[in-house]
């Protein structure tokens, strides 16, 4: 796990490079294909062959990747150890995230408001065309506080704790989430299962995430004690029972209000807000934000690896 986090701290993801997260993309769109048609547009029968799926490419996911190890390491034990940290150096986006709201604060400093909207839309769900600055910055640093979670802390978490199929899992799931785990007209049924794995698997992650965000904002002569009390009064303010602890983290510790309302495909969507607006949003509050980011990551990784040691001297000695 700190091999493949390092190799994604120097490489991020390239376009160019194939990824397993097309890969889960295509099988859900497979899988998807051959369920659905089945379920003849009934609730009933969209709960249970949503759930199936979720299933199928879940357990589909950890156990191809613990055969893969498998195999690796019954030709040469480099190899099976070259295998474990390319899958998890695929399970982690902490370089090409940062990357990204960087891309958009370099916008914003050229002065081109209309190429951020175009980049931040890029990294965001809702509707950008017509975004000030001010809402430009909130959306890129509310992904960015999101993804500290969904795309380092939760894999890293699982990877750690259950092995490398463990974070090629909660990757499938994150993946059907972002594919199907909408309540919209198609997925209302469908997704909910996806959805809700994905929320379950989250929760603890999302919280110790948030947590490490706090604990690192000293070394940026940020306020540790104002982020800790944003989270914990305004942590629970968000449609998702996780997303909001490591936003309400960084609306504290960044002294901005993130959350409030947005348009998603047209339609206005009024969401409570989080945090206290001490300092109008800003291109500093990106970099800021990025930096914590990346300060976050590293202490999840040594905080893992020393969980990972203790729990094994553990297990050995009983």
């Amino acid at each position: 796990m700190l091999t493949g986090y390092l190799f994604d701290l120097a490489v991020g993801d390239p376009v160019w490079f194939p990824h397993m997260v097309r890969l889960m993309g295509g099988a859900i769109r497979l899988t998807e294909g051959l369920i659905r048609p089945l379920c003849k547009n009934r609730p009933g029968p969209l709960l249970l062959g949503g759930t199936l799926m979720a299933a199928l490419i879940g357990l589909g996911s950890y156990l191809g990747a613990a055969a893969l190890i498998k195999a690796a390491e019954g030709l040469h034990a480099l190899l099976g150890f070259g295998v474990m940290a390319f899958l998890a150096y695929q399970s982690l986006a902490t370089r090409d995230l940062i990357k990204e709201g960087r891309a958009v604060a370099q916008w914003l400093e050229q002065g081109d408001l209309e190429g951020a909207r175009r980049q931040v839309g890029r990294i965001v769900g809702r509707d950008t065309a017509a975004l000030d600055e001010a809402g430009v910055v909130r959306a890129t640093v509310e992904t960015l506080a999101e993804n500290l979670s969904d795309g380092i802390g939760a894999p890293m978490f699982y990877g750690f704790m259950l092995g490398v199929p463990g974070a090629v899992f909660y990757k499938a799931v994150n993946t059907l989430d972002s594919m199907v785990g909408y309540k919209n007209s198609r997925y209302l049924y469908f997704g909910r299962a996806s959805a809700r794995l994905d929320d379950v698997l989250n929760f603890l992650p999302a919280r110790l995430s948030a947590l490490c965000l706090v604990a690192v904002c000293p070394i940026m002569g940020l306020s540790a004690g104002r982020a800790l009390h944003i989270l914990r009064r305004d942590g629970g303010n968000h449609t998702s029972p996780n997303s909001g602890r490591t936003e309400a983290a960084m609306a504290g510790a960044l002294g901005i209000e993130l959350g409030g309302g947005s348009a998603y495909e047209g339609l206005w969507v009024d969401k409570p807000t989080l945090g206290d607006a001490l300092y109008p949003p800003g291109v500093e509050h990106i970099h800021v934000a990025c930096t914590l980011v990346w300060l976050s990551s590293l202490l999840m990784a040594g905080m893992g690896a020393l969980a990972f040691l203790v729990l094994e001297g553990w297990v050995r000695g009983l």
